[in-house]
């Protein structure tokens, strides 16, 4: 997929850029717990795995 649309993806919804990005991992898991305690954790996190490509 194409990283900008990952990129879009981690800005408004987080968890699905994440899962899509390494699964369902911990690193996935991490990403629900963050974006529960506000979006903007969820959302650097997200951004995080995208730009440093993380895999599964």
């Amino acid at each position: 997929m194409n990283n900008v649309l990952k990129i879009l993806l981690a800005i408004f919804l987080p968890p699905v850029c994440a899962f899509i990005q390494v699964g369902f991992s911990l690193h996935f898991l991490i990403n629900i717990v963050l974006t529960l305690l506000g979006g903007l954790p969820g959302m650097v996190h997200a951004l995080w795995l995208v730009v440093s490509d993380k895999r599964a």
